[in-house]
This record gives C-alpha cells, structure tokens and sequence, in this order.
C-alpha cells in the first residue's frame, strides 16, 4: 500500500471476511511503502486489534516489485495471495481460485480481467500491447500478465531470487515460475477499476521503468 488511507480499512474487512468464511488458517500481511499519509497508522491500528494482521513498513518507497519481495519474503503460510489495496476484483472468488489450484495440481494461479475496458480505453490499450511485447519477447502465454490477482505456492517463491523493484517484478514472476518448471493456471474474474485515490501504473515514468527493467533482465529470463 501507497497512500491508501482511503481503501485500507474497507480492503482489510473485505480480505478478513472471506478468509474468515472459508475457515483457513490465515494471515494478512499489509506492505506499507513509505506512505505520506495515514495508510502506516490505521495499518498498525488493524494489526493491534487483529493478531493475524502484520505489517511491514518501508523507510522509502520502493514501488510496487520491492513492496512485493518484502511481502512474499515475510509470508508464512502454504498459499500466498498477492493483491492490491484498491481490491482490484472480488474476493469472493477466492475460495473457487483455491479449489482450482488444488484441482489442477498448479503452482501458480493467474486471474485476468474478463472486462479489460472498465478502466478505459487508454489503460485497456497500455495492457493490450504490453501483454503483446511480453509474448513475442518471451513466449509467455498468459492473457494478464501485470494484474494484481496471483496465488502462489510459498515453496515456488522460496526457489526465486525476484530482483524488479517496479511494476516489471509481475512478468519476472510469471517468467522465473515458467523456468523453475512450475505448473501455471488461469482464472477470469470480474474486474472493478479504482474509484479512489489515484494509480500511476499507467505513466510514462512506471512504463519507462518496466521498460529499463526487461531490458536488462532479457537475456536472463527467456
């Protein structure tokens, strides 16, 4: 989370909800990186009133492949759901997500947008073409790379050494997985554009980023 004192706690109840529901043994791990607003302290508030919230906050703001690597490396449990704070899709689904990944026997499960415009046109076209440029540079078959809906089995990220630290760290994800042999599977869902707050997924400076980083990770990942 990055300046989400507008979504944490209605994302926290959500997550809490579902968890509770499906009677898993759980934990919530929240990422604050180096908010500038309140996100840090309602974290820490939620944390004091539920023992299985943690939270890990950054010194700066490492965007989002070093808020993830600090994630997935404090994660403890079997099965390692990654989203963002704005609740991209609803997690009612994940109880079917869970089911499909054991069905499958998969290591790793993908959920892409079923109504990709919803966000609109410009966005829906920035994910058109980078979901092209990631197929034709690496082979990668997969209709969503870069949406924030991944459940992971923890010993497949044990064996990985991520190094993106931007919005790149989703396709080394994918790319290290499809190379360490990992059964991959896929899952549409229904997909809710941000309604407050702001997202810079889609600026020059995070495209230029994503950029730089396959540039120098090419050649390592293919």
């Amino acid at each position: 989370m990055f300046n989400e004192e507008e979504y944490i706690e209605r994302t926290v109840g959500a997550v809490r909800d579902v968890l509770h529901g499906m009677g898993a043994d759980h934990e919530i791990v929240i990422v604050d990186d180096a908010s500038s607003d309140r996100t840090g302290t309602l974290a820490d508030e939620l944390a004091r009133r539920d023992a299985r919230i943690r939270v890990l906050h950054h010194a700066r703001n490492r965007s989002l492949g070093g808020a993830l690597k600090t994630g997935f490396a404090a994660a403890r449990k079997e099965l390692v759901l990654y989203t963002d704070a704005d609740m991209p899709f609803d997690l009612q689904v994940l109880p079917r997500a869970v089911g499909l990944l054991e069905h499958r026997g998969a290591d790793l499960l993908i959920g892409y947008r079923l109504n990709r415009g919803a966000a609109g046109r410009r966005r829906a076209l920035y994910t058109w073409g980078y979901n092209r440029l990631i197929r034709l540079l690496f082979g990668l078959q997969v209709r969503d790379v870069n949406f924030a809906f991944k459940l992971i089995r923890r010993r497949l990220l044990e064996g990985m050494a991520l190094k993106s630290e931007g919005s790149f760290i989703d396709a080394e994800l994918l790319l290290r997985a499809r190379k360490a042999g990992a059964r991959l599977v896929e899952i549409g869902v229904d997909y809710f554009p941000r309604t407050r707050g702001s997202s810079t997924l889609a600026s020059p400076r995070v495209i230029l980023g994503i950029l730089r980083e396959l540039l120098a990770l090419r050649a390592e990942l293919r």
